[in-house]
């Protein structure tokens, strides 16, 4: 990463979001640091992809505060990316997917091949670079998504249940690329729908229920010993009402 300044802590302070008449995310604070892995967790419709895209700046909030540690400006939004379960990818080659974020960023045009290169190869698909993006499998059209995502070096790296209704070979390819990730410094908040990955991937655990914070504790700790009844109903795999 470059020595620009931290956009991080990343600072909710009582972030309330409303539609159709409903509370969906109930009064969240709290404050995201530069360190480990993220995993939010909780059952369907607990919030967790309408509180990535908040922080995202997708959407705001109706009531409460999103601050970044460097400002809400357009310097700090381009220091994050986000991917989404279902990624929309460019009538474009697989490398051209690639390189469109790094011509948006102003990447020297000298530079963004090898930018290009590097990101195909961390993503497992320099085979099919000249191929149309849009008729890979769903495996690696994510990893596509992910490399253009971070091709640009975010400082952070939203990931909305980034392995769904993809094969074990498939996830475990995901995985792999988001450890590798994670390695170059770029701060990892995903949501999961699958526990083991959870346990596989997170540092930290946020744990939502009813589009409120229940729980926000280390991976370990969370897995050993969950501190709200409806953490412990999930984890045992029961239906939440």
């Amino acid at each position: 990463m470059d020595e620009a300044p931290s956009i991080l802590p990343l600072r909710l302070t009582g972030v309330t979001y409303r539609a159709g008449g409903q509370t969906l995310i109930d009064g969240i604070s709290m404050d995201l640091s530069a360190a480990g892995r993220c995993v939010i967790l909780g059952p369907n419709g607990a919030g967790k992809s309408l509180l990535l895209r908040l922080c995202h700046g997708l959407l705001r909030p109706a009531a409460g505060r999103i601050d970044w540690a460097a400002g809400n400006g357009e310097w700090v939004r381009r220091r994050q990316s986000m991917v989404f379960q279902n990624p929309v990818l460019l009538r474009r080659s697989t490398a051209g997917n690639i390189r469109y974020p790094l011509s948006l960023h102003g990447i020297p045009r000298s530079e963004r091949q090898a930018a290009v290169d590097q990101a195909l190869d961390r993503a497992g698909l320099t085979e099919v670079a000249g191929r149309p993006a849009r008729v890979l499998s769903g495996g690696e059209q994510q990893r596509l998504a992910i490399a253009r995502a971070w091709v640009t070096r975010p400082e952070v790296l939203f990931l909305d249940e980034p392995t769904s209704n993809l094969d074990p070979a498939a996830t475990r390819a995901i995985e792999e690329m988001v450890l590798a990730v994670a390695r170059t410094g770029t701060k990892i908040i995903m949501t999961t729908h699958d526990l083991g990955q959870a346990r596989r991937l997170a540092d930290e655990i946020m744990f939502l229920h009813r589009g409120r914070l229940l729980e926000r504790t280390p991976a370990a700790e969370f897995f050993a010993a969950p501190q709200s009844d409806e953490a412990a109903t999930f984890l045992k795999g029961d239906l939440l009402c």
